[in-house]
């Protein structure tokens, strides 16, 4: 298999040594990925602000009290404050810990919920890292999470293994279908130059069509009902990390030891230079020898792999079954957590516990103060349309500045 485009019909040859600039939105693309700590934690921190004034304008006390306001304007204020409050208070007792429980056990699940949450999204935002660390938009990191989950049902469903060796045959199923996913996109992108953006949202419906056939077949749901698997072999299961009290499984750990071989990939190892070349400047790179299609070839392999990875968290870890909803939005919600963490790895694992946290809080705060779970949604969209806003607003802003500093050195010299 070769990785060098097809030469024009005029003759001209196409070579990894010769890639095409990068595009506007590329360029656009990676100033937004690129945030600073400040930008990201004033982001953070006005996204819950507006998330808890929503609470407060839409909780039917309030609305209420507002009725009589200027007759007795004090109550407007308490139910205000306590709608305000109670959003706060609600997101740390569903996801650090929960002081109102009756037991030991109860009050330090929702940390470990916490960890359950965000052990998808970590991996499957290091996938995301990965490709863009190349300069590649994975946008189908949904679909390869999803073939990774279909792999790994496949084998724990038909195959009866030993423990531990039934564990790692799932988990490595589940990397070679999310790296088959993903060589799709990063062959096309490498051998005609296919948009790998537009490709991967293709491929995303395409996967999640196969899937829904699939949960129709024998090799799945042997003689059950359609759109749910049979129970994965509980030998493919990842073993409790806290016992059976808690859903917080080795998943978590493997979530994290993926973080450390992103980190080793990226910044130790000659591939990682490469890869980190090719990103940055890939004419730069490839007249330093580098082939920059292998590169991309490469990366979109690696990253579908990580998002393959990802997919045994809910398949090998909680649900132990697969439906046409196991792969939930982790592949979506990890373009957020990528965009959080900067791009690193370490920035990736937090911003994966920060939306774990949220996630986890969402279940107590509607439970227990009787809000929405669908804010959490809100308050994650807006940590990323403020970041992007600042992100495009601050390159704009540059490149209107390096324009006019061309314009007023044009009519310098033509005086």
């Amino acid at each position: 298999m070769t990785l060098e485009p097809q030469a024009q019909e005029t003759g001209a040859k196409s070579s990894p040594e010769t890639p095409a600039a990068p595009s506007r939105f590329n360029r656009v693309m990676k100033s937004i990925f690129s945030p600073d700590a400040g930008t990201i934690a004033g982001a953070i921190v006005l996204a819950l602000l507006i998330g808890a004034l929503l609470v407060v304008f839409f909780n039917a006390q309030v609305q209420e009290t507002l009725s009589y306001f200027f007759a007795r304007p004090s109550d407007f204020f308490a139910a205000a404050g306590t709608a305000f409050s109670g959003f706060f208070t609600s997101l740390i007792r569903g996801s650090l810990f929960d002081w109102q429980a009756s037991t030991a056990a109860g009050m330090f699940a929702p940390i470990t919920e916490t960890l359950v949450f965000a052990t998808p999204l970590i991996i499957s935002g290091l996938a995301i890292t990965v490709a863009f660390r190349a300069g590649l938009f994975n946008i189908g990191v949904q679909g390869q999470l999803i073939f990774g989950a279909i792999f790994a049902a496949i084998v724990g469903v038909n195959l009866d293994l030993p423990p531990v060796i039934g564990l790692i045959v799932a988990i490595l199923a589940a990397v070679i279908g999310g790296a088959i996913w993903g060589a799709i996109p990063g062959y096309l992108k490498a051998r005609v130059g296919a948009n790998e953006v537009i490709v991967t949202i293709m491929l995303n419906t395409i996967a999640f069509q196969f899937l829904n056939r699939l949960l129709q077949l024998p090799i799945l749901i042997g003689d059950g009902l359609p759109s749910k698997s049979i129970q994965i072999n509980e030998n493919d299961w990842y073993p409790p990390l806290l016992g059976s009290s808690y859903r917080l499984h080795a998943g978590f750990i493997v979530a994290l030891l993926a973080a450390v071989f992103v980190w080793w990939l990226l910044e130790r190892s000659t591939f990682g230079f490469e890869l980190r070349a090719a990103g940055e400047n890939p004419s730069a790179a490839a007249t330093a020898g580098i082939n920059v299609n292998r590169v991309i070839f490469t990366t979109m392999v690696i990253s579908g792999a990580l998002a393959g990875l990802a997919a045994t968290a809910p398949v090998l870890g909680t649900e132990h079954f697969l439906t046409n909803g196991t792969a939930g939005s982790f592949g979506f919600d990890a373009i957020t957590v990528a965009l959080l963490g900067r791009s690193r790895p370490l920035g990736t694992v937090l911003a994966g516990l920060l939306f774990g946290a949220l996630n986890a809080g969402g279940s107590t705060m509607q439970a227990s103060a009787n809000i929405p779970i669908d804010i959490v949604q809100v308050t994650q969209a807006v940590i990323v349309l403020l970041i992007a806003a600042s992100e495009a607003r601050k390159y704009f802003k540059a490149k209107k500045a390096a324009s006019q500093a061309v314009s007023a050195s044009a009519k310098g010299a033509s005086k």
